[in-house]
């Protein structure tokens, strides 16, 4: 197992390097010069040169790529190239200016994350003990619809019913200075309620299918035939043996939500991250943006390292292997 977690720790540096390359190739080579994209056309020549000397864009790439991958290693993000807050002052501290939206996106995953686990288990178990009932199809159906539409369409739909039609929740994820997401609950609803739509489709269709499965092994027959009740076999033998499957697609879900969030901020202008990452590639703020992209890019690659300890745990025989 310790030779399989420095393995893949290993190839999470290897890929993370990787990304850090494409990420700061990819906005160096679309931004042109950000210190003219930032201050404008019409910009003093002594300000564009004084902020191209703070963003080292007077040294060679291949310094201004080391420089910043150096100092992210270290915790030092840097400073924004402009403010993305709305806010006068420039050269923000970029670890200051995600912290807050930071937290933000992490509690609106995590509350999708605790109520999407165990609403697919039980809507898929469900759906596997009624296999080819009315459950079973009104589940499928539904699944299938909510994994079809996009993240903004299934918004946007959630906005028509709940905030235009019914009035009972707000459209936007808007808050008043000084205070948290949490000191207005109702905002949060609307971007949950979107996150779940595809996430929680995709992991009841694995859940049933892995049930169904389990369900018509051997094992679970020569338990019903030993007089065990159906929920001991539920419980003690089939779902233990579908959790592995479903758990590689529940990771698979949780490392969707890092791109996810980034889109359903956008449509419901919640304070998060991705919020913040798209206001900073519309005002180039590139450090901004590289900073933010390459912290995804972990995120994502360490929930996939998770999701490959949790199954092996699960399965002796990877254990074993």
């Amino acid at each position: 197992m310790l030779r399989f977690l420095l393995r893949r720790i290993a190839w999470a540096i290897v890929t993370l390097w990787i990304v850090s390359v494409i990420v700061f190739a990819a906005t160096s080579v679309l931004s042109g010069n950000a210190a003219r994209a930032v201050l404008g056309k019409n910009a003093a020549p002594a300000t564009l040169h004084a902020l191209e000397s703070e963003l080292h864009l007077d040294r060679s790439v291949f310094y201004q790529y080391w420089y910043w991958l150096s100092h992210f290693v270290r915790g030092d993000f840097g400073h924004s190239a402009a403010s993305v807050i709305g806010s006068d002052t420039a050269h923000n501290s970029i670890i200051t200016l995600i912290a807050g939206p930071a937290a933000n996106s992490a509690i609106l995953a995590v509350i999708t994350v605790i109520i999407m686990i165990p609403v697919s288990l039980l809507m898929g178990v469900l759906a596997a003990t009624r296999a080819g009932g009315w459950m079973d199809h009104v589940t499928a159906i539904v699944s299938l619809t909510a994994i079809s539409l996009p993240e903004f369409v299934t918004g946007t739909i959630l906005v028509a019913i709940f905030a235009t039609a019914l009035s009972w929740l707000p459209p936007v994820s808007l808050i008043g200075p000084g205070q948290g997401v949490l000191d207005v609950p109702q905002i949060l609803v609307l971007p949950i309620l979107t996150l779940l739509a595809a996430t929680v489709a995709e992991c009841v269709r694995m859940v049933r299918s892995s049930v169904i499965e389990a369900l018509d092994s051997d094992y679970v027959a020569t338990a019903r035939l030993a007089g065990l009740s159906e929920s001991r076999i539920m419980f003690s033998y089939a779902l233990r043996n579908a959790l592995a499957p479903s758990v590689q697609v529940i990771a698979l879900n949780m490392q969707w939500l890092v791109g996810g969030i980034v889109v359903v901020e956008t449509v419901f202008s919640y304070p998060g991250l991705g919020r913040l990452f798209v206001s900073a590639v519309n005002l180039r703020d590139i450090p901004t943006t590289q900073s933010i992209a390459l912290l995804l890019a972990a995120i994502y690659i360490a929930l996939n390292i998770l999701a490959d300890l949790i199954i092996t745990f699960l399965v002796p025989e990877l254990r074993l292997a």
